[in-house]
């Protein structure tokens, strides 16, 4: 278990500093993948903690986890281009009525298959859990978010003071 708490305040630290270093690089596909991943890796690491997984369940959910997880990043990243261009299209002057239907179309599509993915992995772990790791999971999600947010904060704050310094 200490092994374990170790490994995971390793990480952590690991993914605080792939954030700090990608911040001023925020445009930068590289470091926000990489970002993305090292958040994945915390989040695989604290999940087998939380939810006692053993390693069957382990060797199932993560391979299928990661590449839903990865199948979700080549979907944001598409929508984020959709999105730029339905911006693009309401700022033109005027606005082109079949040119907006057919972005918001291409996003409505690409949020459905974000929402398809999340519906893939629920039924991955009800297929794959115990009813009192199903639980252990809703709690893990809300506990992990949290502390991810406020970990982030605070890393913002601290580079704020630095930034403040200089």
């Amino acid at each position: 278990m200490r092994t374990n708490r170790i490994v995971v305040a390793f990480v952590a630290c690991l993914v605080l500093a792939t954030w700090a270093k990608a911040r001023p690089l925020q445009g930068e596909p590289q470091a926000r993948a990489r970002l993305r991943e090292n958040i994945n890796t915390l989040r695989l690491l604290r999940m087998t903690e939380a939810l006692d997984l053993t390693e069957e369940q382990a060797a199932k959910l993560f391979p299928a986890m990661n590449r839903i997880e990865k199948d979700k990043a080549d979907l944001q990243r598409r929508l984020g281009v959709e999105i730029r261009d339905l911006r693009r299209a309401l700022d033109k002057s005027p606005v082109q009525d079949a040119d907006v239907l057919a972005l918001v179309r291409r996003v409505k599509e690409i949020r459905q298959s974000i929402r398809q993915k999340d519906e893939e992995f629920e039924s991955l772990l009800e297929e794959n859990l115990t009813p009192v790791q199903k639980g252990r999971y809703l709690v893990f999600l809300v506990d992990f978010a949290r502390g991810l947010g406020e970990k982030l904060n605070r890393a913002r704050q601290i580079r704020g003071k630095i930034s403040g310094r200089s």
